[in-house]
C-alpha cells in the first residue's frame, strides 16, 4: 500500500514529467538569474523574466494555461497575468513610469540630438533586411528589427502586434543586449573614433526653461501622434508622464508613476515574458537566429549613431565629440553612462554624461516611432 501510494505521487509529480528540454531551460533560467543578482546585468527585468522562465518550465503547474473552453475551471495565474502584454497595456504603462522619470532637458537645449537618436535606429532597418533574406516574414523581420532599438518595452509592444509567437526569443535578446551595452558598446566606438576625437571636450548646454520643459511633450504628442497614429500608445503615455514630471502640480502622481506604478508593471511584464519561453516555443533553431540577428541589430544601430556623431564632429569643426552618438540608443541612461566613462578614459577632464542625454532620450522616442512605422507598414 505505501509503495503504491508513493508511486502514484511520483507520477503525479513534476519530476516525473522532467524531461531533458525543460531541464536545460531550467539551467538557462538559472544562468540568467546569476547575470542578474551577481553580475548586475539589468536585474529589475532580467531577474523577473528569469524566474518566469523558471516557473514555465517546472511541468504540470499550469501557470500559463487558458481556462478551458468550457469555462469549468480557471486558467493559470501567469495567462491572466500575461493578457497586459498581449493586450500591449505593460509596454505602455512602463513609458509612462520612464516619461516621469526622463530629463528632456539636454535634447531641448541641442535640437540636433535628434538626428542622433534617429541615426541610431540603423540596425532596426539593416537586421530587417537580412531577416527577409533569410526567410522571415516581413511582420516577423520588423519584430526581430526593432532589437536594435534597444528598448524592451517597445520590442515586446511591436512583436505582441505582428509576431506574438516570437515573443520569448525577441523579449529576451532585447533585454538581454540591454544589459550588455558596457560589454557590447565599448570596443566598437573605439575602433570608429581617434584619440583626438575622443577627446573632445564638448562646452556646456544652454539652460532650459521651464515653460519649454512643459510645451515639448505636448508639441511632440501632437506632431509624432499625427504623423503615425499607431504609435500613439507609446508616446502618449511617455510624454504624459513627462508632463506630470515637468508640470510641477501633480507630484504625487509623477512619484507614483516613477516609483509603484513602473514596479508594479516591470514584475507582472518580467514575469510573465519570461513565462513564455517554454522548451517547446524556445528550443528551435529559429530562436537562435533571432538571438544572432538582434546583436547584429544592436550593433549597427551602434554604428549609425557613432558614423553620425563622426560626421556632427566633423560638420562643427570639432565642437562634437563623436562618442555621444552611441548613446542614441534607447537603453536609458546606460547608454550615456557608457559615452561618459569612454569619454573619461580619453580625457579625465571630458563630462559627457548631459551631452550623452540628449541623444539617448532621442533614441527613446525614435525607437518608439520606428516601431509605429513599422506597424503601420506591416500591422
Amino acid at each position: 500500500m505505501l509503495i503504491d501510494t508513493l508511486g502514484k505521487l511520483w507520477g503525479d509529480s513534476g519530476f516525473a514529467a522532467l524531461d531533458l528540454p525543460h531541464l536545460l531551460m531550467i539551467v538557462i533560467a538559472g544562468v540568467l538569474i546569476y547575470l542578474a543578482i551577481v553580475k548586475k546585468f539589468e536585474p529589475l527585468l532580467l531577474l523577473p523574466i528569469a524566474f518566469g522562465m523558471l516557473l514555465a518550465n517546472l511541468p504540470i503547474t499550469g501557470l500559463m494555461d487558458a481556462p478551458p473552453a468550457d469555462h469549468s475551471g480557471p486558467g493559470g495565474l501567469l495567462y491572466y497575468l500575461y493578457q497586459g502584454v498581449k493586450l500591449g497595456i505593460y509596454p505602455s504603462l512602463i513609458f509612462l513610469g520612464i516619461g516621469a522619470m526622463t530629463d528632456f532637458g539636454p535634447l531641448i537645449a541641442r535640437p540636433s540630438s535628434l538626428l542622433l537618436g534617429a541615426a541610431a535606429q540603423f540596425g532596426i532597418y539593416v537586421a530587417f533586411t537580412v531577416a527577409r533574406m533569410l526567410g522571415f516574414t516581413v511582420q516577423e523581420a520588423a519584430s526581430i528589427g526593432i532589437i536594435g532599438g534597444a528598448d524592451g518595452p517597445t520590442a515586446i509592444f511591436l512583436t505582441t502586434r505582428l509576431a506574438p509567437e516570437l515573443l520569448p526569443a525577441i523579449a529576451i535578446a532585447a533585454y538581454s543586449y540591454m544589459a550588455l551595452i558596457p560589454l557590447i558598446q565599448p570596443p566598437i566606438m573605439r575602433a570608429l573614433t581617434t584619440d583626438k576625437e575622443r577627446q573632445t571636450v564638448m562646452s556646456q548646454l544652454r539652460h532650459v526653461t521651464k515653460s519649454e520643459k512643459i510645451v515639448f511633450p505636448i508639441i511632440v504628442t501632437i506632431v509624432s501622434v499625427l504623423l503615425l497614429p499607431s504609435v500613439a500608445p507609446l508616446i502618449g503615455m511617455l510624454m504624459l508622464g513627462n508632463l506630470f514630471r515637468e508640470s510641477g502640480v501633480v507630484d504625487r502622481i509623477s512619484q507614483t508613476a516613477q516609483n509603484e506604478l513602473i514596479n508594479i508593471v516591470t514584475i507582472f511584464l518580467g514575469v510573465t515574458v519570461g513565462a513564455t519561453a517554454n522548451a517547446d516555443r524556445f528550443l528551435q533553431w529559429e530562436t537562435l537566429k533571432i538571438i544572432g540577428l538582434g546583436l547584429f541589430a544592436f550593433v549597427f544601430s551602434t554604428i549609425g549613431g557613432m558614423l553620425f556623431g563622426k560626421l556632427m564632429y566633423i560638420v562643427t569643426g570639432g565642437k562634437v565629440n563623436p562618442l555621444i552618438g552611441s548613446a542614441g540608443v534607447s537603453a536609458v541612461p546606460m547608454a550615456a553612462r557608457v559615452s561618459q566613462v569612454e569619454g573619461q578614459r580619453a580625457n579625465s577632464k571630458n563630462y559627457l554624461l548631459m551631452h550623452a542625454m540628449g541623444p539617448n532620450v532621442a533614441g527613446v522616442i525614435g525607437s518608439a516611432v520606428a516601431a509605429g512605422f513599422l506597424l503601420a507598414m506591416f500591422g
